[in-house]
C-alpha cells in the first residue's frame, strides 16, 4: 500500500528560511522513494518567485487572512480533508498549522508526526515567551502532546523535546543537502567591491538577535585591534534578511566599535577604503550558491539552532566553518571539519584567529573533512529511506526503526 503524507508548513517560499530548503527537498527525496506527498502552506510576498522549485510535488496554497502571520486559511482544513493522508507531517510549532493538524486528526484517527526544527530548543521557547504560552495552552500543548511520533534533527533536540515534558517516541533524522554540480555561473555577489586577493569570511541567514552577530563584529573589532596585517587580508560578509531592524542595529555597532563598513545596496563613495565588514542583503537561488562558491570560510555564532541548513551548506561548497554548541552538529568538531566556539566575543575572537592563522592548505582540508560528512550522513536518500521506513512504522509495518527512541 502506497503512503500518503501531507506536509503542513506555514510559508512555502524563502521567508520559511531553512525550513524551506529542508522540507522541499525532504519531501521530493520521499517522492523519489514512492511516498505520496502533497505539501500546504500559505502564500506570501515571494510565494510566486520560489513556488517553481517544489516542482513536482503537490503543493497546496492558502492566502492567509488577518492575523497574516498566524497563517490561518478557511478553506486550508477542508483541502486536507479532501487530500485525506494517512500521515501528517507538521514542520515547525506555535502557528495555524499545528491546529489543522491536531483537528484532522481528531476527525479522522491519522497518524501525526512532528518535525518542532528546534523550536522545542530552551532559547527558543523563551524568544516571546508570553505569545508560546497563550499558543500553547490554546493549541499546540494538545498538538505536541497527541503526536504519534516526535521527530528530532540531533540528540540534543531530542533532550530539548523530553525536558518540555513530552512522551511520545522521538526520531531522530537530521536534514540533510545536496552537493553542488559546479561552480555557479554567476561572481560572487560583491564583485567590484572586494578585491580579489582579499579572504572572505561568510556569514550567511537571517539577521536576527539570537544569531549572536553583536558578539561577532565584537570579536572582528579584538582582532583588527591585535593583528591588522592580517585580519586586513580578510573581510567578514554579512548576508540575510533582516528581521525587525537588527541590520542597522549591527551596523550602528559597527560606527561604535569603528569597524569600517559598507552596504552592497548602497553606491561607495569614490576615495572610501575597503570596508571590514561587508553586508550584502539577502542572497537566494544562484546568488547564494555564488556567495558560498567565492567565500573562504563560514561562521555562524548562534545562541539556538535546530540543524542549520547553512552549515550543511558550506560543508557541501567545501568551506571551513565555526559554530557554536548550539549548532547541534558536533561531528564538525569531532571530525576537525569545524572549529567551535562559544557565543561570547572572546570565544568566537578566539575561533577566527585559530581560522586565520590556518594554511590555505590546512583550510582548504577542513573544508573537504566537511564535504565528507555531507556524503557520508547528510545526504538526502538516505535520509527519504529512513524516514519512508518511519512512516510505514507509524502505520502499523513492523518493528521500529533504529532512528527511534522509545
Amino acid at each position: 500500500m502506497k503512503i500518503h503524507s501531507a506536509n503542513l508548513i506555514h510559508s512555502l517560499s524563502r521567508n520559511a528560511g531553512g525550513l524551506y530548503e529542508s522540507v522541499r527537498r525532504l519531501v521530493q527525496s520521499l517522492e523519489d522513494e514512492g511516498v505520496g506527498v502533497g505539501v500546504f502552506g500559505t502564500s506570501d510576498s515571494h510565494t510566486a518567485e520560489d513556488i517553481g522549485l517544489w516542482a513536482p510535488t503537490v503543493v497546496k496554497i492558502f492566502k492567509p487572512i488577518w492575523p497574516e502571520s498566524f497563517g490561518y486559511s478557511p478553506g486550508y482544513l477542508n483541502a486536507l480533508e479532501e487530500y485525506a493522508p494517512d500521515i501528517i507531517h507538521t514542520h515547525g510549532i506555535w502557528l495555524y498549522p499545528s491546529m489543522a493538524a491536531r483537528r484532522y486528526c481528531l476527525s479522522t484517527g491519522a497518524r501525526s508526526i512532528i518535525s518542532a526544527h528546534g523550536m522545542l530548543d530552551p532559547w527558543a521557547v523563551n524568544n516571546s515567551k508570553w505569545k508560546k504560552a497563550i499558543a500553547y495552552a490554546l493549541f499546540e500543548q494538545a498538538h505536541l502532546e497527541n503526536a504519534d511520533c516526535l521527530r528530532a534533527l540531533c540528540p540534543s533536540e531530542a533532550e530539548s523535546i523530553r525536558k518540555v515534558g513530552l512522551k511520545s517516541p522521538i526520531a531522530i533524522i537530521p536534514n540533510g543537502i545536496d552537493l553542488p554540480e559546479g561552480p555557479p555561473d554567476l561572481p560572487a555577489p560583491w564583485s567590484g567591491r572586494i578585491a580579489a586577493d582579499r579572504k572572505v569570511l561568510l556569514y550567511l541567514g537571517r539577521i536576527h538577535p539570537k544569531k549572536g552577530l553583536p558578539e561577532l563584529l565584537r570579536a572582528w573589532a579584538e582582532l583588527r585591534k591585535e593583528n591588522q596585517k592580517r585580519s586586513a587580508n580578510w573581510v567578514l560578509v554579512i548576508c540575510g534578511w533582516d528581521q525587525s531592524g537588527h541590520e542597522a542595529e549591527l551596523q550602528q555597532i559597527c560606527d561604535t566599535l569603528s569597524l569600517p563598513w559598507a552596504d552592497l545596496r548602497v553606491a561607495t563613495p569614490s576615495g572610501v577604503a575597503e570596508p571590514s565588514v561587508l553586508f550584502t542583503g539577502p542572497q537566494f537561488n544562484d546568488a547564494k550558491s555564488a556567495a558560498y562558491h567565492h567565500s573562504d570560510a563560514f561562521i555562524l555564532p548562534s545562541f539556538s539552532e535546530g540543524l542549520p541548513m547553512v552549515v550543511l551548506e558550506a560543508w557541501a561548497y567545501g568551506l571551513p566553518v565555526l559554530i557554536t554548541p548550539e549548532c547541534n552538529l558536533p561531528e564538525g568538531t569531532e571530525t576537525e571539519a569545524a572549529i567551535g566556539i562559544a557565543t561570547n566575543a572572546a570565544a568566537i575572537a578566539e575561533g577566527m584567529r585559530r581560522l586565520l592563522e590556518m594554511t590555505d592548505a590546512e583550510r582548504k582540508a577542513m573544508g573537504l573533512r566537511g564535504r565528507l560528512l555531507i556524503l557520508n550522513k547528510f545526504n538526502w536518500r538516505s535520509i527519504a529511506q529512513t524516514m519512508k521506513r518511519l512512516y510505514e512504522w507509524m502505520l502499523g509495518g513492523g518493528d521500529s526503526p533504529d532512528c527511534v527512541l522509545r
